[in-house]
């Protein structure tokens, strides 16, 4: 899983990390939440306007007043209006904005991330960790601060009337204030470990979707569905458990502003009767006081939930700050060089390497692959033979020993020039939604007509693809859903041929194929091999008899070397073993 901050790191540290996606929008953030001032300062008018009113209008029997304090308020009242508009577009196209940009940043870290990455964490966790995080990072801050600053300044603004009305009840006002917010300080630590497992949480919602659609004939084939629904229905049941800890620890926020707001208002009426007995204030100064006390608690009542989903912003931003932090353990080393092909050799010097650490699964692996030969990993499941091919492109780093072409370490060459240089084809290889022309274009951009046409006469496929109604632009379907797995693995070959690598790997190519497609994948194969050097992981020995060294890896360790001809004089060799094994599984079968 994704590694959580261990050590309490300020807010406003994760928020430098974050700052470089927010300065570009700077100006326009900073007019969103300027022109959230005046919006919540103007609340004040209302409340102001009542006094001249009551003592006036009411009092007084004066009405010049009528003639333009409605007006004023009306007045008011649109330019809030017009600003409230203003600063909620503003704000939304700035946090729009920001969470593209951190989206962007946090994918382009996705694609830096190496296999190792991929193997401890989820589809879900990916999901939630680098998309959903941003939109509630940065949406819901921005939202939230947005109405934290228009009520702030609406709560100064109506102090400010409250004062002005009257001292002694204000001072009852804002002690009542204090103590209702006083509890928020305690929030962020009441919350944090309960939202940090609904994201765990929320992440397997996403990964039970991807594996419900990924693993659809499974489900079907093994009578799944109920399986799949309780496992489902269980992560339902713990998110439901979590949200109520959440409203545990923050539902009673609301009740409890309730609660201290009619205090307020119950200790304002009482003291305000006698103030008003006593001449100390009139009727207007007490109908302003308690219009302003309403328009002050009334927000204060709801700042709870509003407060909550600001932490929880927060928390999400320390999450996204988490993930930029991640460091790529496989990158380019300063001064690394670039290669073009093979010149002489590549070559495996005591290579160890181990998944879980204190476990290793390749133990001193030595060997030579000359330029322009084929050489076969066979051996029992498990034994390491997709490792060592894993380790040529750097999917993984060794652990030990070293890796070299040309005598010149791996680690020593730019990722991206290493790569350029290998072509893989794997025992399921990923097609991407599209086209037929999109997926072969992936291997080499730009390629012209006459170059695709080559590399599907190659890989045995242009028949196929000259009867689809729209030849080339024909779509294959998600994961290429629309071919059979013989042509899935031709268009792989296709687009392994376009590449032109000097350097190819075959990872059980044609395993999991029946006979007959096996038959025009294997040819497709050997156009491929030619005047290359190939790597090739293989079930059936009779694929790679023709390899000019056949390395039979057993348990992390290369137990027997050499060709087929000299491993088949070993009466007691495991090679000579695995081929017996294999031959009279036939000889069963045929019989």
């Amino acid at each position: 899983m994704i590694a959580e901050t261990k050590t309490e790191i300020s807010f406003w540290e994760h928020y430098k990390k974050v700052w470089p996606y927010i300065k570009p929008y700077k100006f326009r953030a900073i007019l969103a939440i300027l022109l959230a001032i005046p919006v919540g300062a103007l609340d004040a008018v209302i409340a102001w306007s009542l006094k001249p009113f009551m003592d006036v209008v009411l009092i007084e029997k004066k009405t010049e007043i009528t003639l333009y304090l409605p007006l004023l308020i009306v007045l008011f009242t649109t330019i809030q209006g017009f600003l409230t508009y203003t600063t909620i577009y503003l704000n939304s196209w700035v946090g729009t904005k920001i969470t593209h940009d951190l989206k962007r940043a946090l994918y382009q870290k996705l694609l830096s991330l190496e296999t190792s990455f991929y193997d401890k964490n989820n589809s879900g966790t990916v999901v939630q960790r680098f998309s959903t995080d941003a939109d509630t990072a940065c949406t819901g801050l921005l939202d939230n601060f947005r109405l934290f600053v228009s009520r702030f300044f609406s709560s100064l603004s109506l102090i400010g009337v409250l004062i002005y009305n009257s001292w002694q009840l204000s001072i009852i006002a804002i002690i009542v204030l204090v103590c209702a917010l006083l509890p928020l300080s305690q929030v962020r630590r009441r919350i944090k470990g309960v939202i940090s497992k609904s994201v765990t949480e929320a992440s397997t919602i996403v990964k039970n979707y991807n594996e419900t659609f990924s693993g659809n004939q499974t489900i079907a084939s093994y009578n799944l569905q109920e399986s799949a629904y309780n496992k489902f229905d269980n992560t339902l049941k713990n998110l439901f458990k979590l949200s109520m800890k959440m409203i545990q620890r923050t539902g009673w926020m609301t009740p409890m502003m309730h609660i201290a707001v009619s205090i307020g208002i119950g200790g304002v009426i009482g003291y305000g009767s006698y103030l008003i007995t006593t001449g100390t204030i009139t009727s207007g100064n007490f109908v302003s006081f308690i219009t302003a006390l309403i328009m002050l608690y009334g927000p204060i009542k709801s700042i709870g939930k509003n407060f909550s989903n600001v932490q929880v912003s927060f928390l999400a931003i320390e999450r996204i700050s988490d993930i930029l932090d991640i460091e790529p353990t496989i990158y380019d080393k300063e001064n690394a060089k670039e290669i073009k092909g093979v010149e002489k050799q590549i070559e495996f010097k005591n290579v160890w390497f181990e998944y879980k650490e204190g476990t290793p699964v390749l133990k001193g692996v030595n060997f030579k692959a000359r330029k322009g030969t084929t050489t076969a990993l066979v051996g029992n499941s498990g034994g390491g033979k997709s490792t060592i091919v894993n380790l040529i492109p750097r999917f993984y780093d060794v652990l030990k020993g070293e890796i070299s072409i040309d005598g010149v370490n791996i680690k020593d060459i730019k990722l991206k020039s290493l790569r350029e240089n290998i072509s893989v084809v794997f025992q399921d290889n990923f097609l991407f939604d599209g086209t037929v022309r999109e997926n072969i274009l992936l291997g080499k951009k730009g390629a012209t007509e006459e170059e695709i046409n080559q590399a599907l006469k190659m890989a045995f496929l242009d028949d196929f693809v000259s009867a689809l109604d729209n030849g080339l632009d024909s779509e294959i379907g998600e994961r290429g859903a629309q071919l059979s797995g013989g042509q899935k693995q031709r268009l792989a070959i296709a687009r392994a041929f376009i590449k032109d690598a000097p350097i190819v790997i075959l990872d059980e190519a044609t395993s999991a194929l029946d006979n007959k497609a096996e038959a025009v994948v294997q040819k497709a194969i050997e156009n491929l091999m030619k005047d290359r050097t190939v790597f090739v992981i293989a079930h059936r020995l009779s694929t790679v008899q023709n390899a000019n060294n056949i390395l039979v890896v057993n348990d992390g360790v290369i137990v027997e070397e050499g060709s087929h001809e000299t491993l088949m004089k070993d009466s007691k060799g495991a090679y000579l073993s695995l081929y017996n094994a294999q031959f009279k599984s036939k000889t069963v079968k045929k019989k």
